[in-house]
């Protein structure tokens, strides 16, 4: 009998991890950068139609916020890191001072997976003899030690995406005519955060509506919300 191979779209594989990492990092970077300029570059919109004024408001959000990205992806992921780097150090000390108590350990988690006692203890001591450290940490601690996550990888991703989403309301709201720079801001914003909805879902397997709805409902309410109070704030000349 020919046994085919299943088909089935879920991923599989150590790197996993990693690319929902790089996907979290990318996903909040471009939303941020979309909406957080948008936001502000309409609400100046709503006080003055002046292009230079729209310019610079527009180039210091996305510097500000591009770098700020950056540095909070960076800060976060590295204390990530050094946690997993403290929990991998500690299951070396352990075992190597307290090896039985470890397999012991071991075989309680593997058996907790569905496997009888003696099964999970046959597995465990496998698992063991070929690289105890890293059979702890991938059942115990939920680590592979070859994919810690990285910080660079993550403030990168953060930064760029957040500067390529922040360059469509910046361009949009500067380059076309002044009495169509406003729709056509919003449109572009709204199409972009619905795209970038649409790829993350489909990139981790969620349902696609759901996260669309998100995107542009929470884009929408942020430009509404700055152009109002930029359109107050240009009625009194302030």
């Amino acid at each position: 009998m020919t046994l085919q191979t299943p088909e089935h779209d879920e991923a599989h594989g150590g790197g996993l991890g990693s690319r929902l990492n790089w996907l979290r990092a990318a996903v909040l970077g471009a939303n941020d950068g979309i909406v957080s300029t948008a936001g502000l570059v309409v609400g100046v919109a709503g006080a003055t139609d002046s292009r230079s004024a729209l310019l610079t408001a527009g180039l210091a959000g996305l510097l500000a916020g591009s770098m700020s990205m950056a540095a909070g992806e960076y800060v976060s992921v590295s204390t990530q890191r050094d946690s997993e780097k403290a929990a991998l150090a500690q299951e070396k000390r352990e075992l190597a001072t307290e090896p039985q108590a470890e397999l012991v350990e071991l075989t309680e988690l593997l058996a907790g997976k569905g496997l009888n006692e003696h099964l999970a203890r046959e597995v465990a001591e496998e698992l063991t003899a070929h690289d105890a450290l890293r059979a702890h940490a991938e059942v115990e601690l939920g680590i592979d030690p070859d994919e810690l996550t990285n910080p660079w990888h993550a403030a990168g991703a953060s930064f760029l995406a957040f500067t390529a989403g922040a360059l469509l309301p910046l361009l949009a709201i500067v380059l076309p005519p002044a009495a169509h720079r406003l729709w056509i801001t919003v449109v572009a914003v709204l199409a972009a955060l619905a795209l970038c909805g649409w790829s993350s879902a489909r990139m981790g397997a969620a349902p696609v509506g759901r996260a669309v709805l998100r995107n542009v409902g929470g884009g929408a309410l942020a430009m509404g919300v700055t152009y109002a109070a930029g359109s107050a704030l240009g009625a009194v000349g302030a």
